[in-house]
């Protein structure tokens, strides 16, 4: 059986500082991005349309853009989708979102008769079509904000379940961290939001928390074989993460060549999902050794558990003062 990283004893915790000082800069400069630019939307939440095509000679992206505004499609974004001879259209101008209502497919007929008319009917191919109304668009990212409040109310009830409230608030923190850097990840790989991204996000939160309670888990295994009056410190959490160390080696590996050949060979559609994927197997490792154990340390030591040693102190004082009323009977 293939064994690495068996009985290491690496010092994983003498680095919090420093890892908390690289995370919130990370956070502090995507989210600063947010603020100067959000970030872009999909069709499926802006509403409007999105057409991908194909040429069949590289065309001129000035040609393409000329065309579509002499035929009233004004301020559509063109962008190169894979090769030279793929682009997408995107149409979502508000008069163009609103044109979805009268029919889903007027404006992406519109601009595949331009183009077909301006390239010639066998260069241009139209790959696919999506076309997306304002009410839709509104119900979708409805849909994608409940998906995530649920995720964070089923996680919340789950922790309290499975830990005592210091693991349970190290864990929450922890994912709250995933969440925000992952975000900020988005917005300076300037990636789209899309029900995609959104689904890629979800898988994150629990990916990043099931590593977290793998190693709460055996935070708590080495708490019992302390004894009742061990506390969570600095040796534990070490050990802790030191054993679950080749589990989690193999497991982020397998995950990251998967999302590797996703990023490599599964195309534009499904790369954002991939990046995010990528990313969170990163941030979900980071945070569950330089985020989650740290704070459960800091509220280890903010609120110390009750001792046996304390109690049996409390109660030797009482006893004592009996002594002296037992020699007088005795006299």
């Amino acid at each position: 059986m293939l064994r690495l990283l068996h009985g290491t004893h690496y010092d994983f915790i003498r680095w919090w500082r420093t890892a908390a000082v690289l995370t919130v800069l990370f956070i502090v400069v995507g989210i600063a991005s947010i603020f100067h630019r959000l970030p872009n939307q999909s069709i499926e939440f802006t509403g409007g349309t999105l057409m991908q095509l194909q040429f069949q000679a590289p065309p001129d992206v000035s040609a393409i853009r000329n065309s579509l505004d002499d035929a009233g499609i004004k301020g559509a974004e063109i962008q190169q989708f894979g090769s030279n001879r793929e682009f997408t259209v995107r149409a979502q101008d508000a008069a163009h979102v609103a044109q979805q209502t009268k029919g889903a497919e007027t404006i992406s007929t519109q601009i595949e008769s331009v183009l077909k008319q301006k390239f010639g009917a066998n260069d241009v191919t139209v790959v696919r079509t999506e076309a997306v109304g304002p009410r839709v668009g509104d119900e979708l990212r409805r849909g994608a904000i409940i998906a995530i409040l649920l995720s964070f109310l089923v996680t919340l009830i789950y922790l309290a379940i499975r830990f005592e409230w210091r693991f349970g608030a190290a864990a929450v923190l922890a994912t709250l961290h995933d969440v925000l850097t992952t975000i900020a990840f988005v917005k300076l790989m300037n990636l789209e939001i899309s029900l995609t991204l959104v689904a890629g996000l979800l898988t994150v939160i629990g990916y990043s928390l099931n590593d977290t309670i793998i190693i709460f888990d055996r935070v708590r295994e080495n708490l019992k074989k302390g004894g009742k009056n061990k506390h969570v410190d600095r040796e534990v959490l070490n050990r802790s993460i030191n054993e679950t160390l080749p589990r989690s080696i193999l497991t982020h590996a397998t995950a990251f060549a998967a999302t590797l050949a996703l990023l490599i060979f599964a195309g534009e559609v499904i790369r954002p999902f991939a990046w995010v994927m990528a990313f969170g197997i990163v941030t979900g490792t980071f945070s569950s050794i330089y985020v989650a154990a740290p704070i459960l340390l800091w509220i280890e030591r903010k609120w110390p558990r009750r001792t046996e040693g304390r109690s049996s102190s409390s109660t030797a004082t009482p006893t004592s003062r009996t002594r002296p009323s037992t020699a007088t009977a005795t006299r």
